[in-house]
């Protein structure tokens, strides 16, 4: 399998770290795009670096790379997810800019069909957000998914609501990735 990850400048860039720190347990092979915004946030928001986040990547590009092999068709992926994906970012996808290679490689896989996994994280949400997420909701291969964690598996830690999120967006790829409980599991796996 091939993905192209993308990590853009909205508050939870854990969950694309997450995503990625998964992705190479499981030998996914992951093309990332690492916004400007993605990188100054995570500064912000973890103790990671940009270092650390290419470092889980199969391949990096630059998001001003217009050139990188993910803004072409005939560059085979399974699908791609934004995750976290910054309103600026969903504007642009949904107005089909092009304008970074976020959104190209967003684009290229809506017109290709492959899916895309659509992260959104913002709070509280403007009418302008929505009018977008409805835009691209309304294309079949789009899947919106917000940051929005379930509490069904009893999370413990911070890091099973973030875990949550992540599996949830994996599962729109088929990927089987253990990383919570599923409704009606008991711990172990077994069905209550």
């Amino acid at each position: 399998m091939r993905l192209v990850i993308a990590v853009t400048g909205a508050s939870g860039v854990i969950y694309g770290i997450r995503a990625l720190e998964a992705l190479k347990k499981l030998r996914v092979e992951t093309h990332l795009i690492l916004s400007e915004w993605g990188e100054k946030t995570i500064k912000i928001e973890t103790d990671k670096t940009g270092d650390y986040v290419r470092s889980l990547a199969t391949k990096v590009y630059e998001d001003n790379n217009m050139a990188a092999p993910v803004s072409s068709g005939s560059f085979k992926t399974d699908g791609m997810a934004v995750i976290p994906c910054s309103m600026r970012t969903l504007a642009s996808i949904a107005n089909g800019l092009d304008d970074t290679l976020v959104s190209r490689a967003a684009s290229v896989c809506i017109k290709e069909g492959r899916k895309v996994v659509i992260v959104p994280r913002e709070a509280p949400l403007s009418k302008i957000h929505l009018e977008n997420m409805s835009k691209l909701a309304g294309i079949h291969n789009i899947v919106i998914m917000p940051a929005m964690p379930g509490f069904y598996h009893r999370p413990q830690t911070m890091d099973d609501l973030i875990d949550h999120v992540v599996g949830k967006a994996l599962d729109q790829f088929g990927i089987d990735h253990g990383l919570f409980r599923r409704w009606g599991e008991r711990a172990g796996g077994k069905m209550a």
